[in-house]
């Protein structure tokens, strides 16, 4: 070990780029441990700075850094430890509070440097060819790669153009070595009969910080929720559902989070899961229950931009969980002929009643472009909720968000699916529904801020309206419609 050290001391001296002998060298699993000390050392170690261990990758023989062929257990796991120190220079301290700057600053600025060594690397490997023993040590390494390219290589508050950068290299060169087309390939592994991916190895290398007691520890840990998110988007169907209990604790926690932003990251996560399970996957061991319960409770919540993902995320679970209720037609003649409320009722009950109340335009703009989606589930069932319908959307109709209007439209659709699907119980509210159409008519023909085309949309989306109304009425409607209004 006396001579590794001497060697490492010579090669921090040494600045030109020329290889360097091994044939009387011992084995590179003699150099890799004292590497690794090296790297890890408290204080760092600046005689060997990281630049020179990417001039080592670079300079040895192929066949030397291979190591022995008797050994390629003890050869992986070596590499792991060294790539892992290497990684450990340009990381993050847990929970740091010091305040000495800021974080991106002071702990990451090794990273270019960590990505060049790391991709000198890969390179080697890559360069030896078809041989087991550097597909080996790719494949053992290629997790924890992946984690810190995938940390880095996004525009976060801790990267930096140059850190981004040298990630985006240091990605490409490990699809490189490792015969990959893209991230999704890598993770995945492309096939039930090809080789599999190193999805499970990613969490593995991520479970430690995932988990609820890390969390207890240490609440900020943006990096690993942007690496967590990141590797779940990348995977779709049929690839989750072999690692879904893994996926979908981190996912609910992070959908739970005080913060905003974690908290929508995470709604995203659950509803990438949604999208890409199948059905029976996610009602195995009441799953998707558990994901109900999780996104109902923001239903209760003020802010519009976890509202709009919370209700787009939860009209895709609802389908997982139950049959539409416009869908769901009783036998005709059956004794037990009228339709059971279900989970659609009851979002749609707490929607109306929020949006009773509600008098934030941004939560009035969220609320109103869900309405028409969740009333075309409903079909003739949303004739439960007529009576909140029929106090909520003339409401809607009467106060202006002017200059898009978005509210008005949105409500105008939602009135459209309603009378489309509850015209039965048209004929006795005419007198509800008729003068704020008529009102909206007027404003949107006489209002003098409103745009042309605006005013065109609100015009046709009401004349439409009072067209399905004056249907439903049978033609008895007494006031006649604008006749220069067209659908």
């Amino acid at each position: 070990m006396t001579d590794f050290s001497a060697l490492l001391d010579e090669l921090a001296l040494n600045d030109d780029e020329r290889p360097f002998p091994t044939g009387s060298l011992p084995p590179i699993t003699a150099l890799l441990p004292e590497l690794r000390r090296r790297l890890m050392g408290q204080p760092l170690d600046p005689s060997l700075p990281v630049q020179r261990v990417g001039w080592i990758f670079r300079a040895a023989d192929p066949q030397w850094l291979l190591g022995p062929v008797d050994e390629p257990t003890r050869l992986e796991a070596a590499y792991v430890s060294v790539v892992s120190a290497l990684i450990g220079r340009a990381s993050l301290p847990p929970c740091d509070t010091t305040n000495a700057g800021p974080p991106a600053l002071r702990h990451y600025a090794d990273v270019p440097a960590v990505a060049a060594a790391l991709q000198a690397l890969l390179a080697k490997l890559q360069a030896v060819g078809p041989d087991s023993r550097a597909r080996a040590v790719t494949l053992a390494v290629a997790p924890h790669v992946c984690v810190f390219a995938a940390m880095h290589m996004q525009e976060r508050s801790w990267t930096s153009r140059a850190s981004r950068e040298a990630s985006r290299g240091l990605e490409s060169q490990l699809l490189a070595a490792g015969g990959w087309r893209d991230s999704a390939h890598m993770l995945t592994g492309g096939g039930p009969d090809a080789e599999a991916g190193i999805l499970g190895a990613v969490l593995d290398v991520l479970q430690p910080a995932l988990s609820r007691e890390a969390r207890q520890q240490c609440d900020e840990i943006d990096e690993v929720d942007s690496v967590f998110a990141w590797t779940l988007f990348q995977v779709q169907r049929p690839f989750l559902a072999s690692l879904l209990p893994r996926l979908l604790g981190p996912a609910l926690l992070l959908s739970d989070h005080h913060d905003a932003n974690k908290c929508m990251l995470g709604i995203r996560c659950l509803h990438h899961i949604v999208s890409n399970t199948a059905a029976s996957e996610l009602r195995a061991l009441n799953r998707a229950d558990v994901m109900y319960d999780a996104l109902f409770k923001h239903l209760h919540g003020s802010n519009a931009d976890i509202m709009r993902l919370v209700l787009s995320c939860l009209l895709d679970l609802l389908a997982v969980l139950e049959s539409a209720p416009s869908a769901a037609v009783p036998p005709a003649g059956s004794v037990a002929n009228r339709r059971t409320a279900c989970r659609h009722d009851d979002v749609l009950r707490l929607l109306l009643t929020r949006m009773e109340a509600e008098h934030k335009v941004a939560l009035r703009r969220v609320y109103a472009q869900a309405l028409p989606t969740y009333l075309q589930r409903m079909g003739v069932c949303a004739c439960r909720h007529f009576g909140r319908l029929s106090r909520v959307l003339p409401a809607y109709l009467e106060v202006s968000d002017a200059p898009e209007e978005l509210t008005r439209l949105d409500t105008l659709e939602a009135l459209q699916q309603l009378f489309t699907a509850a015209w039965p119980r048209l004929a006795g509210s005419v007198d509800v529904w008729l003068p704020c159409l008529l009102r909206l008519l007027v404003d949107a023909s006489s209002e003098p801020s409103l745009r042309h085309d605006v005013g065109r949309q609100l015009s046709r989306r009401a004349a439409r309206c009072l067209a399905l109304l004056d249907a439903a009425a049978h033609g008895h409607l007494q006031v006649p419609i604008c006749p220069r209004v067209t659908c």
